[in-house]
């Protein structure tokens, strides 16, 4: 039984045999590309996530992730050789929603993506909308709307606003944010969730003069009410 699809995108074949052969053995449909434009094809097999390399000759995987990134909803997690606070914020900025850096260890990787999958299929017994005076936020299909016009935001944007709107008035520090939302205790750079905050109140305040995302000095964020 095929547990998910997962696309695999790598200029180097030894590392795309070794992640084809682990997921393979692990029950899932592995589908790979070689280079940035193979992926761009491989993208109609509508994969559950995908693991994108960053470094690729002929079109590297930021510009796959800005490609493909309004067209796709799965989790994008990048495989980098180096990472740092740039790095990681560029990524993001493409719509990226993880990186691992190499060398990886399989074991470590194939529970990153788990972690990933299992997010993206959790259930919610709890209400499926909430209404901040004119904006509406609609958990089921993932929407944020103000006045009945949908404020566009990006998979891990959504997952922040979900996150602050559920417990309106707790502060959230940007530790404890990056490990609910990115779902692991790694070192997450407090400058990425500041992006992420900075992004969501832009495009909020295209509809809105309400700032709902306050912003706790010293401590952290919280929503709002």
């Amino acid at each position: 039984m095929i547990k998910y699809k997962i696309l695999i995108v790598d200029d180097e074949q030894g590392i795309v045999t070794m992640l084809k052969d682990y997921f393979e053995f692990h029950g899932y449909r592995v589908y790979t590309a070689m280079s940035g434009a193979e992926a761009l094809k491989e993208i109609n097999s509508k994969p559950d996530i995908i693991l994108l390399d960053i470094n690729m000759p002929d079109m590297d995987g930021l510009d796959v992730c800005r490609r493909i990134r309004d067209h796709v909803s799965c989790p994008i997690v990048f495989l980098t050789a180096r990472i740092d606070e740039t790095d990681a914020i560029i990524g993001f900025q493409s719509g990226g929603d993880d990186y691992v850096v190499k060398p990886f260890k399989l074991g470590e990787l194939g529970a990153r993506v788990e972690a990933h999958l299992r997010r993206e299929n959790r259930g919610d017994s709890s209400s499926t909308a909430k209404f901040f005076d004119s904006l509406a936020i609609n958990y089921d299909k993932r929407q944020v709307s103000y006045q009945d016009k949908e404020i566009p935001l990006t998979k891990k944007e959504f997952d922040i606003v979900e996150l602050l709107t559920r417990n309106p008035g707790q502060v959230f520090d940007k530790e404890r944010i990056y490990e609910v939302i990115w779902g692991y205790d790694g070192e997450g750079n407090s400058s990425i969730i500041v992006e992420h905050i900075r992004r969501i109140r832009k495009k909020f305040m295209e509809y809105t003069e309400k700032n709902y995302i306050e912003t706790v000095w010293g401590i952290g964020y919280k929503w709002e009410n």
